[in-house]
């Protein structure tokens, strides 16, 4: 059943965590299946109950899950293989165009807003008890967040979008509740959903934002929350329009106990308006995030949301890390008070190349989509197909089961430091690797 890999322990968690370790290095597969829990014990000499409680934390950790009768296996997408790991090799030579990463020339300097900020913790440190929040950062942050309607509400200072919605789920929902994701959606978010224990439901997504009947049929069937990304969605570049606000706002009305979180993945790098639904539910959050305007490696971003939230994730995070360092957030509060990042030009730049390639692909009889963003969306008739021939052609781009869950195949090239010049190279590659292969008879 489990091959040469032989499981081990005498406590539950010694037997988890062997077989998560097992599944984590390849050793058991996705889909395996693992012994019965009373065949397992006899093997290991210990209580059966204690073989169940280890398989209870599997499943809650969303690395094995259990179907009556049929038995216990090893999840086909667990969460502790994650979707990194579904890459690319890049080899010397190929252009890599699946990274998802900003432009660095368009990134704004850090330098000098850094060496302010900690000449300003020199004379004042931050201190054990101090606000979790710089004021003035916090301020910033309101008065843009107030400029695109955003409702109203308490802050807080987080490392990044994806430990803000880390921190909103885990402080509202329990192992085995839905939540309704976008699919094809952000890789990381995908894994992160099972791996705190919550299942998904897949919400089909197209230019303007998730579909409102999928939204209302997953609410319907007893999803508990909703996250959705309102420009710049990863990876199709889809961005709620006006039309689309209105059409989810609707739904999200009739289920005023769903649990909202916007991620504005797009904050700094779009020219396209924010059409918020924040406040339209009882609980809810809008995040943003400075990694793709002002660089990943500041792990920061703020949100906003209703009083118990907030206040919910605030008391968690005191009983971890305690606060996001106030010399980044200064550092960050001197980038946006100084105008460091100019946000029109940036947009404009990012546009300029998702359309060169768009329209090169369309000349060339090929679908793509990327309205807003960093990246664009090719759907593709044969996903692994059409990723080793485009690498045999030169170029890296990202396969699409890094970010489907039942959506169709696809892949994701990201535009972000594409040259004019290597546009039209990269379209007729693309145009070939999706086309199908010629059917060769034999005489």
């Amino acid at each position: 059943m489990l091959g040469d890999y032989r499981i081990t322990g005498r406590r539950a968690a010694e037997i988890s965590a062997s077989i998560e370790q097992a599944v984590g290095a390849g050793e058991l597969s996705p889909g395996q299946l693992l012994p019965p829990m009373r065949e397992l014990a006899t093997e290991l000499g210990v209580n059966p109950n204690t073989v169940a409680a280890a398989y209870r934390t599997l499943r809650e950790r969303a690395v094995i899950e259990t179907a009556g009768r049929r038995g216990s296996r090893v999840r086909p997408k667990p969460a502790t293989t994650g979707r990194e790991h579904i890459r690319v090799d890049v080899p010397e030579g190929v252009r890599d165009v699946s990274n998802g990463n900003p432009d660095p020339a368009l990134l704004p300097s850090l330098a000098q807003a850094f060496a302010a900020a900690a000449e300003q913790s020199d004379r004042q440190p931050v201190m054990y008890g101090d606000d979790p929040v710089e004021p003035e950062l916090a301020r910033l942050a309101r008065a843009g967040l107030d400029a695109d309607g955003v409702p109203d509400g308490p802050l807080a200072a987080v490392s990044g979008s994806l430990d803000a919605i880390e921190r909103i789920l885990a402080v509202h929902l329990k192992p085995g509740d839905v939540v309704a994701v976008e699919d094809p959606g952000w890789g990381g978010l995908l894994d992160l959903v099972p791996a705190l224990g919550l299942r998904t439901a897949p919400v089909r997504v197209d230019d303007e934002g998730p579909l409102p009947d999928d939204v209302r049929r997953a609410l319907e069937s007893g999803a508990r929350a909703l996250i959705v990304t309102d420009r710049a969605q990863n990876p199709t570049g889809a961005a709620v329009s006006a039309t689309r606000a209105r059409a989810l706002r609707s739904v999200l009305r009739a289920h005023p106990e769903t649990l909202l979180i916007e991620d504005d993945h797009g904050h700094g790098i779009v020219d396209l308006p924010l059409h918020p639904l924040a406040e339209v539910t009882r609980s809810w959050a809008f995040v943003r995030s400075a990694a793709k305007a002002y660089g990943p490696d500041l792990r920061l971003g703020v949100f906003t949301g209703d009083a118990v939230t907030v206040d919910r994730v605030r008391g968690r995070q005191r009983l971890g890390p305690g606060w996001v360092s106030r010399i980044t957030q200064e550092a960050v509060r001197r980038l946006w008070a100084e105008g460091a990042l100019d946000t029109p030009t940036v947009a404009a730049a990012y546009r300029a190349r998702r359309e060169l390639l768009i329209d090169a692909l369309a000349a060339r009889g090929v679908e793509a989509h990327g309205r807003s963003g960093l990246n664009v969306w090719i759907p593709v008739p044969d996903e692994t197909g059409a990723v080793a021939r485009l690498l045999h052609s030169g170029w890296a781009v990202a396969p699409g089961a890094r970010f489907r869950m039942s959506a169709p195949p696809g892949i994701r090239i990201t535009v972000a430091t594409l040259a004019e010049h290597e546009t039209g190279p990269l379209a007729d590659a693309v145009a070939s690797a999706v086309r199908p292969a010629p059917v060769r008879g034999y005489v």
